[in-house]
């Protein structure tokens, strides 16, 4: 059964379907699909039907992160405080060790979520018969977006770049560390300075940029769904037309934000260190973050934007419609007459039967058309501030860490 016919059943099926039915099983899987995914399934890290995360996860960062510190025996166990100490270094920690793990870890809440989130639009049903195959088509597109070969040779030729980036920054360094070893002689690169340039960076990157190159798919795809003839419904009770569903899908990148955070907040606590940092910079660096990890959600998020706006308003002027023919159905049975543009019309004297539409229409009127809310990515924004805040602690005192984070996080 091809996707369009999958698609087509369920939506047919509509709300009459009590039981849980998942959007055309095995089809739109964010964490499948592509070169790096069947090179894992081929060498037996994975499966089909089991992403096997943590085995995972505990595999790439043991590549990135402890293969280097076992190379560079018995110096990295040098004492955390010690100039050089690759125990000591966080942004070995932030990029090898919580960004690898985090971003391999949170494969499977991406992949979930998004499944559930793309399920509902049929089984609410939001889609319109009459869109469901471009639907179908929307979905099919998405899927060789994701599997796309020349997307991810462009995610490894940047994280090749970056490597090159690593291994000059290496070669000019003037300090002597875990990755540098510095004498009369002149500079020579170790074997854990090697590994991160060849291995461990190119590993985060790919990682990295994997993961945003999959999300931007689905924004296209929730970009291109919002352009379709959709089932909303002013008066719903989620305010939201019926797509507050929506609105809680970034928190399914929890792990993955977490993952970048950590390592932007070990990069900024290496540049503190060295640095005095005010309250006022702090506050600038950590609203800055914040906004750009909310923008990368609201941008698919706000697509739908433009048909809740419409449907409020046609619904508004309709309702509108209805509740004066209502009220001066009522205003002539309590006083005989109208009190301003007086009529003996027999379609206004015969409208017992209109029902009164206050409730409907004070409801649309709070009808909101933006899906992106506070309350909805309280979690995803927390995953965002927290390692920067951490950061902040090593130089700033706590309670204005705190605060600062408490308000962003209240705006």
């Amino acid at each position: 059964m091809s996707i369009e016919e999958k698609v087509r059943k369920s939506a047919e099926q509509g709300t009459a379907t009590s039981p849980r039915r998942d959007l055309s099983p095995g089809e739109y899987l964010a964490a499948h699909g592509g070169p790096f995914f069947e090179l894992q399934r081929r060498l037996g890290l994975l499966r089909e039907h089991a992403l096997k995360t943590g085995r995972r996860a505990l595999l790439f960062v043991a590549l990135a992160w402890l293969v280097p510190l076992l190379l560079g025996l018995p110096r990295s166990f040098l004492s955390v405080d010690a100039p050089g100490s690759y125990l000591g270094d966080l942004g070995v920690w932030g990029r090898f060790a919580i960004g690898v793990g985090a971003f391999v870890l949170a494969e499977q809440q991406v992949e979930r979520g998004l499944h559930i989130k793309l399920g509902q639009f049929l089984k609410a049903p939001i889609v319109a018969p009459g869109s469901v195959q471009a639907f179908g088509d929307a979905v099919t597109v998405a899927l060789a977006r994701r599997d796309s070969r020349l997307a991810e040779a462009v995610c490894l030729g940047l994280a090749l770049l970056a490597a090159i980036f690593a291994y000059l920054n290496m070669r000019t360094s003037g300090v002597a560390s875990w990755a540098v070893d510095v004498s009369a002689e002149g500079r020579r690169i170790t074997a854990a300075g090697w590994w991160t340039i060849v291995v461990s960076q190119p590993l985060f990157v790919f990682l990295l940029l994997r993961g945003l190159w999959r999300h931007l798919v689905w924004a296209q795809l929730l970009r291109r769904i919002a352009r379709l003839e959709l089932r909303l419904v002013a008066t719903h009770p989620d305010g939201n037309g019926g797509l507050s569903f929506l609105a809680s899908y970034p928190n399914a990148y929890v792990l993955f934000i977490f993952g970048i955070s950590a390592a932007i907040g070990a990069a900024i606590a290496k540049h503190l260190l060295q640095e005095s940092l005010t309250t006022t910079t702090f506050s600038t660096i950590a609203t800055g973050w914040l906004v750009i990890v909310l923008a990368l959600f609201a941008y698919p998020l706000s697509a739908f934007s433009k048909p809740l706006g419409q449907l409020k308003e046609r619904s508004l002027l309709m309702l509108g419609t209805q509740a004066t023919r209502y009220h001066r159905s009522n205003e002539r049975k309590i006083l005989g007459t109208n009190v301003v543009a007086a009529s003996t019309d027999e379609v206004q004297q015969q409208a017992d039967d209109i029902a009164d539409p206050t409730k409907q229409f004070e409801t649309t009127r709070k009808l909101s058309a933006m899906l992106l809310s506070r309350t909805a990515v309280v979690p995803v924004a927390a995953a965002a501030l927290l390692p920067i805040a951490a950061a902040g602690v090593t130089i700033l005192p706590y309670k204005e860490v705190f605060s600062v984070l408490k308000k962003l996080l209240l705006l």
